[in-house]
């Protein structure tokens, strides 16, 4: 692996929580390029058995204990200290508890998602509201108050929250340069924010189609997927979320606004994987996507926010519209038709795809050039060049991951930061060489195109890229 470059190096600790497909995948990667760091000094703690093989491949350390909130402490204790990382790849396990022991000890940390124990996502005694990540971002940014100035914790840095708020930036600059808005490189949340204003961005979507299939088709009673089932199957049975943007007239029926935090979504009453929602990437055309609830499409629209006093007077709507596999949409609809009860079987897909690309970017809509997407389109073929254990969706994960990784390290006491917060050149430096072709395409697409053409619809003609336009169904 030395002929690798390493972008940093690093004397403490690392502790995985949690050891699938993500941890599998980006394990092989940070000895690739972190210097200074040996598998002796590496820990893995996960819930299951799966990944064994993998860690005793790399000669790591692997506990096989489920972490609970009563038993963490105990467990993590003896394995970090001051200068050490936790790398929080897990599921039911909660992220809030990992920061505030993290920063007791002194140790850095990154997640690819804020989780909350088990149950946190679908137990029926919590109220809607309380169940979207919104209310768990507030969480999270609350310990801000009391976390100050500590160690670094890296929040929902993977592809998508994470990667995906870096691509925003670089779309807008592009955006700017291809229509002539002469601005220098914004330094600031505002001045980000006053550029997207002033391009005339009225939404961003996280528009992501994953066309890889697998030589073994989907059983009855299983759900398969490219990454963690526990994980999508847990973020699409919270409520649909979006951000929700200050050119938006007509407000969801079945919409409900928070009565706590930075008011910069809402969410439905229905879960994600139930929802749909019209977008565009450059392969795959218009299509429609499930509306996932995921991190970055609150906080996108929190930072693209400018405000006037106390006055919102502009603000993006961003959401996630995902297209998965095939044989994942299957699983889905089996698992809605099942009362959104889990099939007995699981299984991640792997070293069983046989081609496709993961084609993963922003569409950011409503400016002079119409839209423009600038992302990711890395295939199964590629991926497997260009690192071990990784499909080309987890390696776009993984890759982000590690990024987020190398920038703590650099960047030790900045407290609890986002990614739209940290540096988006540097992780941008890190993470180009795995994407495959990375590109930006304008488009004349909307949501309009090709509409009320089997059955009249009730749309708002004056402005194609309002939510009401873009939903399919509900």
């Amino acid at each position: 692996m030395t002929q690798h470059k390493i972008h940093t190096h690093f004397p403490g600790r690392l502790v995985f929580i949690g050891f699938g497909s993500i941890g599998q995948g980006v394990l092989p990667l940070i000895l690739r390029h972190v210097g200074g760091l040996s598998a002796d000094r590496i820990t893995i703690v996960t819930a299951a058995d799966a990944g064994r093989r993998e860690a005793e491949e790399f000669g790591v350390h692997f506990v096989n204990h489920a972490l609970t909130r009563e038993n963490y402490r105990q467990v993590l204790d003896p394995l970090v200290g001051r200068g050490d990382f936790v790398l929080n790849l897990s599921v039911d396990v909660s992220s809030i508890a990992l920061i505030k022991l993290c920063h007791e000890k002194g140790a850095l940390y990154l997640d690819t998602c804020i989780e909350p124990w088990a149950g946190g996502y679908t137990d029926p005694g919590l109220s809607h509201s309380r169940r979207t990540n919104y209310a768990l971002r507030e969480e999270a940014l609350e310990l801000r108050k009391t976390h100050a100035n500590g160690p670094t914790a890296v929040l929902t840095h993977g592809a998508n929250p994470g990667m995906v708020s870096h691509f925003v930036k670089q779309a807008l600059l592009d955006i700017a340069a291809d229509t002539g808005h002469v601005v220098s490189e914004p330094k600031s949340r505002e001045e980000w924010a006053r550029l997207a204003m002033e391009l005339g961005v009225k939404v961003m979507h996280i528009a992501e189609r994953d066309t890889q299939v697998s030589s073994r088709p989907k059983l009855p009673g299983e759900f398969v997927n490219t990454w963690s089932v526990d994980g999508f199957v847990g973020e699409g049975c919270q409520p649909a979320e979006l951000g929700w943007g200050t050119h938006e007239r007509n407000f969801p029926r079945d919409g409900r606004r928070h009565d706590f935090g930075r008011g910069s979504a809402i969410y439905l009453m229905q879960p994600g994987c139930a929802t749909r929602v019209r977008t565009w990437t450059p392969n795959a055309g218009h299509f429609h996507g499930f509306l996932i609830t995921h991190s970055e499409s609150i906080s996108l629209s929190d930072y693209y926010t400018v405000r006037e006093g106390e006055k919102v007077v502009y603000r993006p709507t961003a959401h996630y519209s995902y297209h998965p596999s095939d044989n994942a949409v299957l699983s889905v609809h089996e698992f809605a038709g099942r009362g959104y009860e889990m099939q007995p079987s699981k299984r991640i897909m792997m070293d069983d795809i046989t081609s496709g690309i993961d084609e993963l970017g922003v569409l950011l809509a409503g400016h002079k050039k119409n839209a423009y997407w600038y992302g990711s389109q890395l295939s199964i073929d590629e991926a497997r060049q260009l690192a071990p254990f990784n499909s080309a969706t987890s390696l776009q994960v993984t890759v982000s991951a590690m990024a987020g990784l190398i920038w703590a390290i650099e960047n030790p006491n900045c407290g609890i930061v986002e990614p739209d917060e940290i540096d988006f050149r540097r992780v941008l430096e890190i993470i180009m060489p795995y994407l495959g072709p990375v590109v930006g395409k304008y488009t004349d697409w909307n949501p309009l195109h090709d509409r009320a053409r089997l059955f009249p619809e009730d749309l708002d003609e004056g402005d194609p890229w309002q939510f009401k336009n873009v939903r399919v169904v509900g």
